[in-house]
């Protein structure tokens, strides 16, 4: 499985921004995906998670009501659609799939995308 993770950039606060990760995967409905994403300094963190079927989602606190998860199965790509964006989002953001649903921990994920840069503006 591969995951590339793109569409990340500058913008100002209040903004908003739509993350993409294309997978290279045959079945890939049978994988759930999740983001996550590291600041300098700081340890990665988990964003938001989708089922294989998209039907079940989960969001880390800080970003419910602001950040949506969604997948297009027939596109073989995941999505994070980021509004409201605020100074504290900025970080890396990467992709993540694997055949387990229902976890927050990156050491459970097998696979990776390269990670795509937010920059969010004050």
């Amino acid at each position: 499985v591969q995951l590339q993770a793109f569409g990340g950039g500058l913008v100002q606060a209040g903004g908003s921004l739509r993350l993409s990760c294309a997978a290279s995967v045959r079945a890939f409905s049978r994988f759930a995906l999740a983001w996550f994403r590291q600041a300098p300094g700081n340890e990665r963190e988990f964003v938001a998670r989708i089922s294989g079927s998209g039907r079940t989602t989960y969001y880390y606190d800080s970003v419910k009501g602001r950040f949506t998860i969604s997948r297009d199965n027939a596109k073989n790509t995941g999505y994070l659609q980021m509004s409201s964006l605020r100074p504290e989002d900025t970080a890396i953001y990467y992709c993540a799939a694997d055949l387990n649903y229902g976890s927050s921990d990156p050491q459970l994920y097998s696979y990776w995308g390269q990670g795509t840069l937010v920059t969010v503006s004050s």
